[in-house]
């Protein structure tokens, strides 16, 4: 009811900040959750499953950081991931939000593709079409038409 449990804790703790992270098996939604409040634009898991690469606009970078570098010590000892954090440079061409593609993609297709942390368009991209079909619940034959729309964007 409204944090009682949690303002227990905090009260037990001398008022200390804490986060709560809802936990889930899908390890880039995890990574993603555990560096909030930072917005990430691409995540990426090395096979091996023990690094990932955070790639962050450079307004982002320091809020994924944390203050004395505590944020991303702390997210990488809650996933199991060394995390490195990459800034994207400005001369990246921009990226567009999965949302400004809603009356071309059904509003379900793009909540499955934000349920495995991709909500923007390049992040979608640069999955590549193998990978969401693992991941994803969506059809070959629909994968690829959205790999598509999300193209045309750029070109």
């Amino acid at each position: 009811m409204k944090g009682s449990r949690i303002h227990g804790i905090v009260r037990e703790l001398r008022n200390e900040n804490i986060d709560v992270i809802n936990y889930t098996a899908n390890a880039t939604l995890y990574i993603q959750r555990a560096l909030s409040p930072a917005k990430i634009t691409t995540i990426k898991i090395n096979d091996d499953g023990t690094h990932a690469r955070v790639y962050l606009k450079p307004d982002q970078v320091s809020l994924a950081i944390g203050k004395g570098g505590h944020n991303i010590k702390l997210a990488g000892k809650l996933t199991g991931y060394e995390i490195d954090v990459y800034r994207e440079s400005e001369d990246d061409y921009e990226d567009v939000s999965l949302e400004e593609f809603a009356d071309e993609i059904d509003h379900w297709i793009i909540d499955e593709l934000k349920a495995i942390g991709c909500d923007t368009a390049k992040s979608v991209i640069e999955i590549g079409a193998a990978d969401l079909l693992k991941r994803t619940d969506l059809e070959e034959e629909t994968i690829l038409e959205i790999l598509e729309i999300l193209k045309s964007e750029f070109e």
